[in-house]
């Protein structure tokens, strides 16, 4: 099972990178990675693979966590 939890956090572009956090985002998705470059590569990817566009007044911030 891989260690790495991909965290897609979909925030308003008035909130700050550093105050996007899954409390504040619009929406968190997550995914299994099995090395921190393929998590990097997966946060951006899981969102497009919904359907949901990121327009002006959103952006996507990936999050690369432990697995608890």
């Amino acid at each position: 099972m891989p260690d790495i939890l991909v965290v897609a956090l979909i925030c308003a572009s008035t909130i700050q990178s550093q105050d996007c956090t899954r409390e504040t985002a619009q929406d968190v998705m997550t995914a299994p990675a099995h090395s921190p470059q393929e998590c990097l590569l997966l946060g951006p990817s899981i969102v497009a693979g919904t359907g949901r566009s990121s327009d002006a007044s959103t952006y996507v911030k990936t999050l690369c966590e432990r697995r608890r």
